[in-house]
């Protein structure tokens, strides 16, 4: 199928602008894509037209446009992050024998927004549209930990620290020492904190903005995730949670320091 020039020329011009060069001359990007100025002036004026592009004023300089936004935000605000990470849940809970579960934060506390169970599976406060306290759960601890400083001290003011079984944090230090290992690991674990007998472990999922906006967890008797037993479902998590945070968006290059 045959290209249309002015539309790939277009584009090409979208893709000149990032974070080092958020503005160009005319000039500059006549320079860059090795076009004419009467050429570049023509379709930079069609793209200013559909606000794809706007134009400073002052310095005459171009910049990409809002309707750029307007579209982006479209697109993400679109996407199911349910639909998205359902193959991966699925394939998780077949692949493992165990109850996976899909948690964002709101307000204090956790809500399931998706469970794949399975004929193994023990958990027995999991249902979806369930809450589930962000102290004694392993996804709790995911989408608490890597909030910024400002949200996490909204969370924790007057946090009320209810006990689940003799394992449940009970104080703000001990939470907060919790949300440390958290970073410092990766990954969080629900050690027998919700339900005796029951361990669970999450991982954070990221958004196009590398926030966090889900958690990712399975859960076993603790027998099952005693010890070393840990760590091969820790990266069995991650491996999920990259596949489904790369759907939403995510790349690594905006974490990276």
């Amino acid at each position: 199928m045959p290209i249309i020039q002015s539309v790939d020329r277009a584009f090409r011009i979208l893709d000149l602008f990032n974070e080092l060069t958020p503005e160009l001359k005319i000039s500059e990007i006549s320079l860059k894509l090795d076009l004419n100025k009467s050429t570049v002036h023509s379709l930079l004026k069609t793209l200013k037209e559909h606000d794809y592009i706007r134009q400073n004023p002052e310095s005459g300089k171009y910049s990409l446009g809002m309707k750029l936004v307007e579209r982006s935000n479209f697109l993400m605000n679109s996407m199911d992050i349910r639909a998205i990470a359902k193959p991966s849940l699925v394939e998780l809970s077949v692949e493992t024998g165990l109850a996976v579960h899909l948690v964002i934060l709101d307000d204090k506390t956790g809500v399931y927004i998706d469970k794949v169970e399975s004929p193994n599976a023990i958990i027995g406060y999991s249902r979806i549209g369930r809450r589930v306290a962000v102290h004694s759960s392993a996804v709790g601890k995911v989408l608490v930990a890597y909030q910024p400083q400002k949200k996490k001290d909204e969370i924790l003011k007057d946090y009320h620290y209810q006990t689940f079984t003799s394992k449940t944090l009970n104080s703000r230090q001990d939470f907060l020492n919790e949300l440390d290992k958290v970073l410092k690991l990766g990954y969080a674990v629900d050690d027998e904190e919700n339900e005796p007998g029951v361990t669970c472990v999450a991982v954070p999922i990221y958004d196009h903005e590398a926030k966090v906006a889900a958690a990712i967890s399975m859960s076993a008797p603790s027998t099952r995730f005693s010890g070393e037993q840990i760590h091969p479902v820790v990266e069995r998590l991650k491996q999920a949670s990259r596949s489904i945070s790369e759907k939403l968006g995510y790349t690594s290059t905006l974490t990276s320091s």
